[in-house]
C-alpha cells in the first residue's frame, strides 16, 4: 500500500489547525513556523504558508460543475456518513451538500464538496463497496 502526499498553501496555520485538526479530525504531525503536516485520512497533507492556488467550477460530473483542481479522499460509507453528519452540524458552508450520485450504476458513491478557510476545495467520497471505486 502506498501513501499519497500533497502539499499546498494556506494563509494562516492557526486557522488551518482549527479546520483540519478540530473540524475534520485529522491528526497533526510534524510542523515548523511555516508548515504543518496532517494525517489526512491515512495520507500525508502538508500545509505551507502562502497563497492558495486558483480554482474554478469547471469539472463536469453528472449534473454538477465541481471545483477544479480539488483534493479528495474516499472513505468507507459508514465513515463518510459520520463525517457528513459532523460537518452538517457545524457552520461549514458546502459547495455541494452531501448526496449520492450514480445510484444503481457502477461507481455509485456519496459525495460532498466544501472549501477550507482559504478556498482550497475538498471532496470527500463514500463507497458502500470499496471494490467499486474503479468500477466501469
Amino acid at each position: 500500500m502506498s501513501i499519497f502526499h500533497l502539499a499546498y498553501n494556506v494563509r494562516d496555520l492557526a486557522q488551518a489547525r482549527a479546520f483540519y485538526g478540530d473540524l475534520l479530525g485529522c491528526q497533526e504531525g510534524r510542523s515548523t513556523d511555516t508548515w504543518v503536516d496532517y494525517n489526512f485520512f491515512g495520507h500525508q497533507l502538508s500545509l505551507h504558508l502562502g497563497e492558495p492556488f486558483a480554482t474554478a467550477a469547471t469539472g463536469h460530473v453528472g449534473d454538477h460543475l465541481v471545483p477544479m483542481p480539488h483534493l479528495g479522499v474516499i472513505l468507507p460509507k459508514t465513515d463518510w456518513e459520520a463525517l457528513a453528519e459532523r460537518l452538517l452540524q457545524s457552520d461549514l458552508e458546502f459547495v455541494l451538500n452531501p448526496f449520492t450520485r450514480f445510484a444503481g450504476e457502477p461507481g455509485a458513491q456519496s459525495t460532498m464538496f466544501f472549501n477550507d478557510p482559504f478556498g482550497n476545495p475538498i471532496e470527500i467520497k463514500g463507497f458502500s463497496d470499496m471494490n467499486g471505486v474503479f468500477a466501469t
